[in-house]
């Protein structure tokens, strides 16, 4: 069975279309990001499948259950964290955890919990004096506290530093390692990248893409570049290698020869072999392989960076 089930969900504020005909499924165990830039109706769908609103139309099950009508149920199998949360800035981390465990007929023991989070020295702290990176891993543990099937994070990562960012990349898999299905926002592609089983990529409320990262880079991405410095001319069958679209020769800083091949497919391996058999030696390489961003960009024509 499916986490999540989505079918033409739509939501209108007004004349503002927010979501539109979204459909998807979230597969138990993955991790499914939805990327888009800021804006283009990522909350918005989390919102509508955490039951916290209901979509002006379309159906939506989690865990076989409406999120609606089975709110209270799906609370005790779902965890969120959501884009905007605070606590009582007075309020000891271990205080937060002893009463968010008072609200489930069963919870884990949260000092471990806080262990395996890194922050189980902070349990004695003032939440309002934590670090932004540690704040957000109290959130987690609140979320995880009853041991949800299904977790829902909303920009995990926004205004972390880089090494807070990447530490709370680890978290996140280890999430998915213990047999929780993730669902994870973000505006940061190469979070996606780093973290997601599938992808979704939503821009203006519409679902224009869903699959593995590297099917999406194969599909939309665009060519890779391979930049060469050869022992003499690259050979003119170079040019009608599978895979291969375009050949520049030219001249290094050195004088030696050199070729920038752009292509798809398995290009790297392609050309060496090729080279190799035509007696071209090579002096120094570098690549450039298409990524989320070409991909967003290419299915859009904006930069994943662009904000409404």
């Amino acid at each position: 069975m499916s986490a999540v089930v989505c079918e033409d969900v739509t939501q209108r504020f007004g004349d503002l279309t927010a979501l539109d005909s979204v459909s998807l499924e979230v597969h138990t165990g993955e991790i499914l990001g939805i990327i888009g830039p800021n804006g283009a109706g990522k909350t918005t769908l989390l919102s509508r499948i955490e039951g916290l609103a209901k979509p002006t139309a379309g159906s939506i099950k989690v865990l076989g259950l409406d999120p609606i009508a089975d709110a209270h149920a799906l609370s005790l199998r779902t965890g969120v964290q959501l884009q905007q949360a605070a606590l009582p800035p007075r309020l000891k981390v271990g205080e937060a955890l002893e009463l968010f465990s008072s609200f489930y007929p069963r919870t884990q023991p949260w000092l471990p919990l806080l262990d395996r989070l890194g922050i189980a020295a902070k349990a004695g702290a003032y939440v309002d004096r934590l670090s932004g990176g540690q704040r957000q891993r109290v959130f987690i543990a609140l979320a995880l506290l009853h041991e949800p099937e299904l977790v829902f994070l909303d920009e995990l990562t926004t205004a972390l530093d880089p090494q807070a960012r990447l530490a709370m990349w680890d978290v996140v898999r280890d999430i998915r390692d213990d047999g929780t299905t993730v669902v994870l926002t973000t505006h940061y592609m190469e979070e996606a990248e780093a973290l997601c089983d599938r992808v979704g990529i939503i821009d203006h409320g519409r679902l224009i893409a869903l699959d593995t990262v590297a099917a999406l880079i194969s599909a939309h991405g665009g060519p890779a570049t391979l930049q060469l410095e050869l022992s003499r001319e690259a050979p003119e069958s170079l040019s009608g290698l599978e895979g291969v679209t375009e050949v520049e020769r030219g001249h290094g800083a050195t004088g030696a020869p050199t070729a920038t091949v752009r292509g798809t497919g398995a290009l790297a391996q392609r050309v060496l072999d090729h080279l190799s058999s035509c007696g071209v030696a090579i002096s120094a390489m570098s690549t450039t392989a298409p990524s989320l961003e070409d991909v967003f960009l290419n299915l859009t024509g904006r930069s994943m960076r662009e904000e409404h």
